[in-house]
């Protein structure tokens, strides 16, 4: 049960107004966050202790398997809501059994007007339940409809929700649309995307670049080229995470951002930019990223002759070997590399195109190589099939299989990176004096492949995150597409053609971000 903070009249009749700041304190740090809030307006001593009580940034998440909607909604809510926090964003990811709509509607109607909220229909979901057990759960991939009956109370296994709520003072956050018509063309829409991202962080920091983006893409459009122009506009410094197969619906802080009725609804952007106009004594939130791969590089080098685009759904192309002029057999050489694997294993097979292109946004003009995988889904006589369009001819690109191998392997590998990140962190924090907070992390996401790690232990994916920081906040979704980009984050190659170019969009694999805190009288 909710305690209702008392009245200044109540406070001065009761003389509770003598009671020291220290006792105040710890009353109030015991409120959940909506009596809290109310607290914190009582008066300017509560405001002030309530001030000292949140004064970092902290990341509350939830975790419900309860098959009825609303009661896995409140039991989500009540636990995030259960300690002190100011909501500065919420993002749910929820089982496809459940209405998405209405799901949306509880959790912006309970957190407010103001608080940007993306809630996203996902293939599984990461994070820890009432009890604080940790689950890992994956559905059946299906496009179904979501199921508008929340009292349908029989046994499923696609009902279920993650919740996460932050509160991150020093930066500012929105939630910015990717839209579309059909009267536009979809790159002028890219392009007004990365404009208003740009103009939102210039509007409240000193630069044009966040610091951080966590992007949700529609599982219908193909996020590639909107990822390969974000990773143009954005500096190296912005990190950029999410789920590419989404189905969402979303609330900005700004209003005016919602009315898009007559529009589709391609992806949204989570904007996290620096606050000039921080005070002093707030530190700075950094954010860092990590990248278990499940993918391995095999073959020669090939180069792309002719590309013919089948709609948007996939493209033909004939091949050669680089430096040669000879047509490839497609369908013969497909058939050999399935001969290499046995039929238990049949690995998904994809080639990474290395794509040269040039991006314009607004009058600026900037050019990249970036490395995306397109699924491989057949072949016909001289012709590789594969999913998606954008390949041009002259591409150079290899074949990749995944590898449960690999995906075990890597992890162990995302696993010494967060090593290095805590060591990091207490390594400098010895180099501090005894009277400075350290720098410690505060929260953490997980972006998994949904076909990945199968024979792997239970909770595998989030044992990178969990062995390095105990206790620590953490939540994640299970997607077919997983969105990663930042300047510590790299999928390992062999060639140095592949090493200069970046992906920011990868395949059986599992993105982790991490959100630290350095107090203001840490930095340097």
């Amino acid at each position: 049960m909710e305690m209702n903070p008392p009245t200044k009249e109540k406070m001065r009749a009761s003389g509770f107004s003598l009671v020291s700041e220290d006792v105040v304190e710890n009353i109030l740090s015991r409120l959940p966050a909506l009596s809290f809030a109310s607290a914190a307006c009582v008066s300017r001593c509560w405001n002030k202790v309530c001030g000292r009580i949140l004064s970092k940034p902290k990341l509350a998440s939830a975790l419900s398997l309860n098959p009825s909607l609303h009661d896995a909604v409140k039991e989500v809510l009540e636990k995030v809501l259960s300690q002190p926090i100011y909501p500065h964003f919420a993002i749910a990811c929820i089982g496809k059994q459940f209405s998405l709509e209405l799901t949306h509607q509880l959790i912006t109607e309970k957190l407010g007007s103001k608080v940007p909220v993306i809630t996203n229909a996902a293939s599984g979901i990461i994070g820890f339940d009432a009890r604080n057990v940790l689950k890992e759960i994956k559905w059946e991939s299906s496009d179904d409809e979501d199921d508008d009956d929340e009292d349908d109370l029989t046994d499923s296994p696609d009902k279920g929700i993650v919740l996460v709520v932050g509160f991150v003072p020093g930066l500012k956050v929105d939630a910015i649309p990717l839209l579309r018509t059909k009267t536009v063309p979809q790159k002028a829409l890219v392009d007004k995307f990365l404009m208003d991202i740009r103009s939102f962080t210039a509007s409240v920091s000193d630069c044009t670049s966040p610091a951080g983006i966590i992007l949700f893409g529609n599982r219908n459009v193909d996020m590639k080229p909107v990822l390969a122009s974000m990773d143009c506009a954005m500096n190296e410094e912005t990190v950029i995470v999410g789920d590419a197969s989404g189905c969402f619906l979303y609330r900005s802080a700004d209003s005016s951002r919602d009315n898009h009725a007559d529009m589709n609804l391609d992806a949204v952007a989570l904007v996290f930019a620096r606050d000039k106009h921080k005070s002093d004594d707030i530190g700075e939130i950094q954010f860092h990223v990590t990248l278990s791969t499940g993918v391995m590089p095999f073959g020669p080098h090939l180069q792309a002759v002719c590309v013919i685009a089948k709609d948007t759904e996939c493209s033909w192309l004939t091949a050669r070997l680089q430096g040669q002029y000879d047509i490839l057999d497609a369908e013969g050489l497909l058939v050999d590399i399935n001969d290499q694997f046995n039929e238990e294993e049949s690995p998904d097979l994809y080639i990474g195109v290395v794509q040269h292109r040039e991006c314009y946004i607004g009058a600026e003009s900037s050019s990249r190589a970036s490395l995306a995988f397109y699924e491989v889904i057949g072949g016909d006589k001289e012709f590789f099939i594969i999913k998606g369009v954008g390949v041009k001819p002259g591409d150079s690109f290899l074949f990749y299989h995944s590898d449960a191998d690999t995906a075990s392997s890597s992890c162990g590998n995302a696993y010494r990176s967060l090593a290095n990140l805590k060591e990091e962190s207490e390594s400098k924090n010895c180099l501090q004096q005894t009277n400075v907070e350290e720098k410690e992390v505060f929260g953490g996401l997980i972006f998994s492949c949904v076909l990945r790690g199968e024979s792997f232990d239970q909770n595998a994916e989030s044992f990178p995150f969990r062995e390095n920081f105990p206790g620590v906040p953490l939540a994640g979704v299970y997607c077919g597409g997983e969105i990663g980009r930042g300047s510590s984050s790299s999928i390992s190659q062999e060639d140095d053609e592949a090493n200069s170019a970046r992906c920011c969009l990868h395949y059986h694999s599992t993105v982790y971000l991490v959100m630290s805190y350095v107090p203001a009288n840490a930095e340097d």
